[in-house]
């Protein structure tokens, strides 16, 4: 029986590049001159400084941008609340999404029952596997969930077996 597991995964070294990236375009870019706007990667946090909203917003965009050119997709990364942060500066945490947790996987589950097609899913710790006859079936799941708005993950393929 055909069936893949669906995951949830960020390439740390492809984001490592899009944050140095990112960072190189600010310190070039005209309307960033003389500003201090720094990307600072700890473990699974980007912690983004600037000076004022606009510059915040502005190096967010410029971060999404070089992600897009690596392939990660937009839904990896959880960005935090802007806040000040002493010395006329502003902060802002960008949580990156790795790995499906338990109330997501429930949901997961939930939207492919509800779907009616005729595939099975299991929770497996931070992956779901899912089983069908025909691989059709499979990829039409895939593409469900990765199109549906619940699912404010990541989605990848992986393992995928055909029998």
């Amino acid at each position: 029986m055909p069936s893949f597991d669906l995951v949830s995964k960020t390439d740390m070294m492809e984001m490592k590049n899009a944050i140095q990236m990112a960072q190189k375009e600010v310190n070039s870019r005209y309307d960033f001159k003389g500003s201090e706007v720094t990307f600072e990667l700890k473990e699974m946090v980007i912690e983004l400084k600037a000076e004022d909203d606009y510059k915040m917003k502005a190096a967010l965009e410029i971060l999404r941008g070089q992600m897009v050119k690596r392939s990660i997709g937009q839904r990896c990364i959880d960005p935090g609340k802007v806040e000040p942060s002493g010395n006329r500066m502003m902060k802002q945490t960008i949580t990156i999404k790795n790995g499906i947790d338990k109330e997501k996987a429930r949901t997961i589950n939930k939207l492919i029952k509800e779907s009616g097609l005729k595939v099975q899913s299991s929770i497996l710790d931070d992956k779901i596997r899912i089983t069908a006859k025909k691989i059709d079936d499979l990829q039409g799941a895939f593409q469900m969930l990765r199109s549906n708005k619940d699912v404010d993950i990541e989605l990848q393929m992986e393992n995928m077996k055909r029998d």
